[in-house]
Parts: C-alpha cells; structure tokens; sequence
C-alpha cells in the first residue's frame, strides 16, 4: 500500500451549496474547509462523514467556468480526483510513478498532482495539507 484515500473532491461552480446537499443526503457535518475557524470557504468546503473516523472526507473545489458533467457520454467528462495521504511526497511519488502513473508537474510542498494511467488525476497530499 503507498497511502490511504484521504479526500475524494467533486468540482463545481459553488462549493458551499453542493456541501450543503451532500450533507443532507449522506447526513454529513459540514466541517472548516481552510482552516481558519470560521466555517467559510470561497473554493473550497469539505463534509465529514458520519460513518467514517472523519477520512475520507467529501470535498467540493469552485472550478471557474464550470460545465456539468455530459452523462452518459463523454462531451463534458466527469470532474473528480481522488487526494491520497502519504508520510512523505518524494517516496509517495516515486512508488506511484513505478505502479504506471505520470506526474503532472503540479503541485506544492504539501501536494503533487499525478494522472493515473488511464489519465485521471489524482493528487499526493502529506499529512498537514
């Protein structure tokens, strides 16, 4: 095993709404998405869930332009990426990219983007990000 799912993030055009109905549908609690207490987040909001020890948690991300998903065809693909916990990013990376993954390039010093081989991305994120 190189991590453990940590966040699985949903993109959308207002993070705080689509919080709001996932928390009433999974009976979620939405929880501080950046950190500094006061419960608002402009891009980013987070749920954590009842059934879990508060991971994975459920995240929203506010995509500039966002277009909805084209279900079941593939004109507006589906916009989702999985954050993987692991201790250290140097090691994390060089097991993904061993098991078929490619770096994106992107990134900062608590996460790095990688697409999976069918070309999915997914990041690497430590512990404090």
């Amino acid at each position: 095993m190189i991590g453990t799912l940590d966040v699985v993030v949903l993109d959308c055009p207002d993070p705080r709404a689509l919080a709001r109905f996932y928390a009433e549908l999974l009976g979620g609690e939405i929880v501080d998405g950046d950190g500094d207490g006061d419960g608002e987040e402009d891009d980013w909001t987070e749920i954590a869930l009842p059934f879990t020890d508060r991971r994975p948690i459920l995240a929203f991300q506010r995509v500039a332009d966002y277009r909805a998903p084209d279900w079941p065809g593939q004109a507006v693909p589906q916009q989702s990426h999985l954050d993987v916990k692991v201790d250290d990013l140097d090691d994390g990376e060089a097991a993904v990219l061993a098991i078929g993954a490619t770096s994106t390039g992107s990134g900062t010093d608590t996460f790095r983007v990688y697409l999976d081989p069918a070309g999915h991305p997914f990041c690497l994120v430590t512990p404090s990000d």
